[in-house]
């Protein structure tokens, strides 16, 4: 953390990757006092996040949840 470089996770499928992002690292998140709204969570997968699998309709989404120059977390699965 905090040294400008993106994380990826990686491994076999159902081996727990999802849930390491957006439960354990989540919580971790909010245990060191970022605030809820400075974690934006996507989960492609999911058919209603269809539409954000394309780089500009994510981005516009993105940019448009980020309200302040506080640091951002952006949790994608």
């Amino acid at each position: 953390m905090n040294n400008g470089l993106i994380k990826v996770i990686t491994g076999i499928r159902r081996v727990g990757k999802s849930y390491l992002l957006f439960n354990l690292f989540y919580n971790y998140l909010l245990s060191i006092n970022v605030e809820s709204s400075h974690i934006i969570k996507i989960e492609l997968d999911l058919r209603e996040n269809k539409k954000y699998r394309d780089p500009d309709e994510i981005l516009f989404f993105i940019k448009s949840l980020i309200k302040d120059d506080k640091k951002y977390y952006i949790l994608l699965d």
